[in-house]
């Protein structure tokens, strides 16, 4: 099959949707590339190196290639954040001054809290996106394992004119009312699979032997549990249940955590177990199960 060739030069967007930039260029964030430019917008890639191009392969045996536009100094009205949670203060900082007051930015991260301590325009839209798709690079080469469900949100009822033509182009994009709680659920199961699968160097259906691997499991769960049930009074205490169901069907999955530990990268456990612990502690609570995961795995980092 001949291959799909995309260049963001020869795109024809809408001239009522602005310019849109994305930064990080990773497995996601080029996935992200090609849904929004397949919706008819017009991209930049903000990026160190001088030249972008990717290749995105897919299981049925489609590919597309990509030489990626590069940003110049131009506003930003939208931008794609797929940087690993822990460099989002550094890439975004110097980008402050060119955020549009009224922009839209869309979180495509693990965790939570990375944009916390950014003064962003107080009138800018934050979007957080929860996806449970599936993809992994090698330079500049992405295999995309999975298309699943991606949930959308902001907080607010009422969904952004663009969403419309790009869930279009990104299988199982979904607006979602009540995205805080979405973020609190995913980063409930996070904070007990990517953990454990990290310190014990296995796969997730790994974690599920019906001894010390389970047990921890329990324990991280309960925790969670406890700690969401204080802040939201319909929380529905299942994160155990949920979690080993998700060790089921992601049984030959690696975590993101566990991948990040094996190629010597930094985890983003500051923006899973550690949110989780600072939200704790602005509780007057003790999370020690994830106290003891946290400081396991910053160790592993450090050394």
């Amino acid at each position: 099959m001949s291959p799909i060739r995309a260049n963001a030069l020869l795109n024809n967007p809408s001239a009522a949707e602005p310019l849109w930039h994305l930064l990080g260029v990773g497995s996601l964030g080029t996935l992200a590339a090609n849904r929004v430019l397949a919706a008819g917008f017009s991209l930049r890639v903000i990026s160190r190196h001088t030249n972008v191009q990717r290749t995105l392969y897919w299981p049925d045996g489609r590919h597309w290639q990509a030489t990626l536009t590069l940003a110049a100094d131009e506003p930003i009205q939208r931008l794609i954040i797929a940087v690993k949670a822990g460099d989002t203060v550094a890439a975004l900082t110097p980008l402050l001054p060119r955020l549009d007051p009224h922009c839209h930015i869309l979180r495509l991260q693990n965790g939570m809290g990375s944009l916390d301590s950014i003064d962003l325009p107080s009138q800018a839209r934050r979007f957080h996106l929860l996806t449970t798709d599936g993809a992994w690079r090698k330079g500049n080469q992405v295999q995309v394992v999975a298309e699943n469900r991606t949930l959308i949100g902001d907080g607010l009822s009422q969904p952004p004119s663009w969403l419309a033509p790009l869930a279009a182009h990104w299988p199982g994009l979904q607006w979602c009312e009540d995205i805080d709680r979405a973020q609190r659920q995913k980063l409930a199961l996070n904070a007990v699979i990517n953990p454990l699968t990290a310190l014990y160097g296995c796969r997730n259906g790994a974690l599920l032997d019906g001894g010390p691997r389970e047990a921890a499991m329990q324990e991280l769960a309960a925790e969670v549990d406890i700690l969401f049930a204080r802040l939201d009074t319909d929380w529905p205490m299942d994160t155990l249940a949920r979690s080993r169901q998700i060790a089921v069907d992601t049984a030959a999955n690696t975590s993101s955590m566990l991948a990040d530990i094996q190629t010597g990268r930094v985890t983003e456990i500051d923006y899973i177990n550690g949110y989780l612990l600072r939200l704790a502690a602005g509780q007057g609570m003790a999370l020690p199960a994830h106290q003891r995961c946290y400081d396991r795995v910053r160790k592993i980092e450090q050394s």
